[in-house]
């Protein structure tokens, strides 16, 4: 099979030519024209939480394979746009350096800020373009996408309205919220005829509480928790390989059995 394209264009070149030739309505791919704005969504998802695996893992080749595959979803989407005659190409990668240098004065416009100004500028100025992208004033909550995950979105809820103050000052008042919280959990539990409803409002609110604690913190609750996920995962494969050396089936393995392999396991890696 003989692969025809022009060595000489440059790789970004190259790419959107890629994506024409895959959209060419005479010989392109035929599961490529099917596509739409909407059909690829759940790609484009899976794409950037392939390049967060990647990061976390830390190998460069696979990092930029999956930066490739995440550009290229972009790429499929100015496509789209330029075949609608709404954008290119060009027009986002415009559109968006014309924002970077509009949150940017203090690198740009060589203006004075301290770091505090220039985060008050930064979601001063992105509280003007959601403004104007609604023809108007806008709520302080609107525009936060509900497709985002729930612990990102509740981190983003949190921090906007921090922004205007509404925030404990320092993480004492969130440790007593977590133990609130946990209180009215154990509350719900120990009623005589547990409400479900009541119950998974107060695990909620828990939840929700943890993640402010993250965020006080300056860290990523999506981040973390995909970190514990992996390290629990980890920690797990091994109690079960350790059990299968013993040869007991991990259906069979009694509790005691594995929280023996487990903390042998916990302080393997801690030592």
């Amino acid at each position: 099979m003989t692969i025809i394209h022009d060595q000489n264009y440059p790789n970004l070149d190259k790419l959107l030519w890629v994506m024409d030739k895959l959209r060419d309505p005479d010989d392109g791919c035929p599961w490529d024209l099917k596509q739409s704005f909407a059909s690829i969504v759940p790609f484009t998802i899976e794409e950037a939480y392939e390049v967060a695996d990647a990061i976390e893992h830390g190998e460069p080749a696979d990092i930029r394979e999956e930066l490739g595959d995440l550009l290229f979803q972009v790429v499929f989407y100015a496509r789209l746009g330029k075949e609608q005659a709404l954008f290119d190409f060009e027009d986002i990668a415009g559109q968006m350096a014309e924002k970077l240098i509009r949150r940017h004065p203090h690198v740009f416009a060589q203006a004075e800020f301290d770091e505090t100004e220039v985060k008050a500028n930064w979601e001063a100025e992105k509280a003007k373009e959601r403004a104007d992208k609604a023809g108007g004033k806008v709520m302080l909550l609107d525009n936060i996408p509900q497709a985002l995950p729930a612990l990102t979105r509740a981190a983003k809820i949190q921090k906007r309205c921090a922004n205007v103050g509404f925030d404990w000052p320092d993480t004492d008042g969130v440790f007593a919220k977590i133990q609130e919280e946990i209180l009215e959990v154990q509350e719900e539990l120990n009623r005589p005829h547990v409400n479900q409803q009541a119950l998974e409002e107060e695990l909620g609110d828990l939840l929700f509480a943890t993640v402010n604690l993250v965020r006080k913190l300056k860290k990523d609750p999506e981040t973390l928790l995909r970190k514990a996920n992996h390290k629990f995962e980890q920690r797990f494969r091994q109690v079960e390989q350790r059990l299968t050396e013993q040869h007991i089936p991990l259906e069979q393995a009694s509790l005691e059995q594995m929280e023996e392999q487990w903390l042998k396991v916990k302080n393997l890696k801690r030592n």
